[in-house]
């Protein structure tokens, strides 16, 4: 894990690739609760027998229910110290490459591609992949945009 606390501790993983997550396994009961807290329920998310028949021969993930996972499984790859607050800006060029099927184990790898000082406030931009365990293609890609605000 690497630790940062300031921008200047920043600063030197520009470029840099900054590792990734463990694998975390997407279960259908996260598929059910993240179908109920957003209303999508397509059933080729939540209708286990229907989806048996679909594209994919079970259920998939939803697309941003992969992409709500990045905060823990950041967590994971970076720790931020001397923080007052860290702010989820954005997401630039996100592409959803592959499905995620229930069971599938997922984990986040991220590069750090571009850092700005605003005024005292760290624009952090991450080349991010969520890996699918066994599988060559991604179930997306994008770039992260943070704002650390250190102490």
């Amino acid at each position: 894990m690497i630790v940062v606390g300031s921008y200047e501790e920043f600063e030197k993983y520009i470029g840099e690739d900054m590792g990734v997550s463990e694998y975390l396994k997407v279960t259908q009961e996260q598929i059910n609760k993240f179908a109920e807290a957003t209303l999508d329920h397509q059933w080729i998310h939540c209708d286990e027998e229907k989806a048996k028949n679909g594209p994919f021969g079970t259920t998939i993930a939803h697309g941003y229910l992969t992409l709500s996972l990045v905060p823990y499984l950041w967590g994971q790859i970076l720790e931020a110290k001397n923080l007052k607050m860290m702010i989820n800006y954005g997401v630039d060029n996100l592409k959803f490459g592959a499905p995620v099927p229930v069971g599938s184990e997922l984990r986040l790898h991220a590069k750090l591609d571009k850092l700005t000082n605003l005024r005292g406030i760290t624009k952090a931009e991450f080349g991010a992949k969520m890996e699918i365990k066994d599988n060559p293609k991604a179930a997306f890609t994008a770039t992260l945009i943070l704002l650390y605000h250190f102490e």
